[in-house]
């Protein structure tokens, strides 16, 4: 990585209580980088895509936890940096064909979200401003369609569930919700039907075949160049 220049403002962050100096502007995982941590686990995407580098934090003088993603927010003088890999969680094993989009089946499988205390605790923590609470709510009612579109957005990042009182692990829930959604409940789309038919019957193999063709740097040159439509 680059060194910005001496003249730009430096600020203190705190690494496992460390302290170290630097550049201002950087995200948490450019200053870390910037100080010679290497990232063999915890990033991904660096889009605030992925949710693989969920990080917690104090500023100094104030004893409350914070949340963020690694990848999105800046350092700010005083932060004092614990980088979770994970969240631990323990994941239900189900076979979604076998699940019926019943109102009870988020308490057989998660019957911990009957613990929820309605702290909003979750929604917090969450670095997308999801309504993760309103989602468990509506898990909790039975309302599949609520609970799979209000947990759209969600990465399964963690905070969530590190900091959930109750020890549900909310993006969970959510994910059984959309899949359940998805498979019995939404509307199937022909757009989709018919991208799949122009796969299968070979319209994109010669553009997939020049693709495969191409060195790494014809690859990312292809990348940089892109146009993001928005």
């Amino acid at each position: 990585m680059t060194r910005p220049p001496d003249k730009v403002r430096k600020v203190r962050i705190y690494v496992m209580g460390k302290k170290y100096e630097v550049p201002e502007g950087l995200t948490i995982m450019k200053a870390m980088e910037y100080i010679g941590y290497k990232f063999i686990r915890g990033a991904g995407c660096r889009g605030g895509f992925c949710g693989a580098c969920a990080t917690i934090y104090r500023m100094e003088g104030d004893y409350r936890l914070q949340v963020a993603l690694a990848c999105q927010e800046l350092v700010r003088d005083g932060m004092y940096l614990t980088m979770i890999p994970f969240a631990p969680a323990k994941k239900k094993t189900y076979d979604i064909r076998k699940l019926r989009p019943t109102p009870n089946v988020f308490l057989q499988l998660y019957p911990e979200i009957a613990r929820c205390l309605s702290c909003n605790t979750c929604t917090r923590a969450c670095p997308q401003d999801i309504p993760v609470m309103d989602y468990v709510q509506a898990a909790l009612r039975g309302d599949i369609k609520e609970a799979a579109e209000l947990s759209f957005d969600c990465i399964a990042c963690g905070l969530c569930a590190v900091r959930c009182p109750a020890g549900i692990v909310p993006y969970y829930v959510g994910l059984l919700a959309r899949r359940l959604y998805g498979k019995y409940m939404l509307p199937k789309s022909e757009e989709l039907k018919r991208r799949v038919e122009e796969i299968r019957s070979g319209v994109f193999d010669a553009e997939l075949d020049k693709l495969v063709g191409m060195s790494v740097d014809e690859l990312k040159r292809l990348y940089e160049m892109r146009v993001v439509k928005r």
